[in-house]
């Protein structure tokens, strides 16, 4: 492939020398030769199939597509996909990843990670990720369990929750990874369903389009060591009840006939759950994932019960424009030449506060 340089140019300008793939693509052109292996019933088959088939809508290339992981069940994904991909180290997926897209900024770079690879050993890597603006997709899988090491409690398990690591229950307070990202100062963050294929696919059309890091938390169901996590999310009755669907500039509502939405509490500037009526309709909050404070949006992620996951919203929480890290580093890069600099890292590496050690 031909080297293309990418430097002093805007993400999308950077993207768009990326080579287009030739031909119409399918979900067929993306699925590897490896067999897929995670246990029968797994919420990782119908995420694979997701985003195998909505890949084609990148119209590039399949060379300049990168998929990175860390360490557990969803790593496995860059066996899968037939584009480039790296099966990283435990967490370091974001890092390795960043370095990648800095570097390589005709490339279009995904991160597969889970909540334990996430937000345990990983959990410095992907805040600093998240902050610094990277032009990443993370897609971070929570089935609220450690599932390759085969059922111990993760940190997005609930208070009390009863795994082989914790047979008198969890004492630790749960993560709420979207939360979590928000404080992160993160410009794209959302949250989808793994069995809700069409939602997922226009939340992943929404990151692909997003300058910077989005980051995605998908629930997925582990049928062997926490089936059932999120069946009031996926049962159509409850979740009827359950589900708050954000969607820009629309009010946010729901339950039957629309019947609940959520306002602001004027004593406390909270956000609450009431039942609408025509007193009360007009301080329905319309949802604006643009809004540059992030103090909406961060109480909307704090809405959901983390045990019985009511009120809980799914769709683009927050979508903001800010600088990204590789297009600012390809600029100081630039001005650093045409000041006339020139590196010299063998000066460097002997610079004067070196030892030289003899006999």
């Amino acid at each position: 492939m031909a080297e293309t340089s990418t430097r002093g140019t805007g993400t999308v300008e950077a993207l768009s020398l990326v080579p287009k793939a030739e031909g119409r693509q399918s979900m067929k052109d993306f699925k590897s030769d490896q067999e897929v292996r995670w246990c029968p019933g797994c919420g990782d088959y119908a995420i694979l199939a997701a985003v195998q088939g909505f890949m084609p809508e990148l119209g590039l290339a399949k060379e300049n597509i990168v998929f990175v992981s860390g360490i557990g069940c969803s790593s496995r994904f860059p066996y899968y996909m037939n584009t480039y991909g790296m099966h990283s180290i435990h967490g370091r997926a974001p890092a390795i990843a960043t370095g990648l897209a800095s570097s390589r900024r005709d490339l279009s770079v995904w991160v597969v990670t889970g909540d334990g690879d996430a937000l345990s050993i990983g959990g410095n890597h992907l805040i600093h990720a998240l902050r610094r603006n990277v032009n990443l997709k993370i897609l971070l899988f929570n089935n609220r369990i450690y599932g390759l090491t085969k059922g111990q409690y993760s940190p997005t398990s609930e208070v009390g929750k009863i795994t082989k690591s914790t047979p008198m229950g969890s004492l630790d307070a749960p993560f709420n990874p979207v939360s979590l990202a928000i404080g992160a100062e993160a410009s794209f963050v959302a949250r989808t369903v793994d069995s809700d294929r069409k939602h997922l696919t226009e939340v992943l059309r929404q990151a692909a389009a997003h300058e910077g890091t989005a980051l995605i938390e998908i629930y997925q169901n582990c049928n062997i060591f926490n089936d059932g996590a999120f069946d009031a999310l996926k049962d159509k009755q409850q979740a009827e009840e359950a589900v708050i669907r954000l969607e820009h500039g629309e009010p946010i509502r729901f339950g039957s006939d629309l019947a609940k939405g959520v306002v602001r509490d004027q004593a406390t500037g909270d956000l609450k759950v009431v039942a609408v009526t025509p007193e009360n309709e007009d301080q329905v909050l319309v949802h604006d994932a643009h809004a540059e404070s992030p103090t909406t949006a961060f109480a909307l992620s704090r809405l959901a019960d983390p045990d019985t996951l009511h009120h809980t919203p799914i769709g683009v929480l927050r979508s903001v424009s800010r600088p990204v890290y590789d297009t600012q580093m390809a600029d100081q890069l630039d001005h650093a030449v045409e000041q006339g600099g020139k590196g010299d890292l063998a000066a460097l590496l002997a610079g004067g506060d070196t030892w030289t050690v003899v006999g």
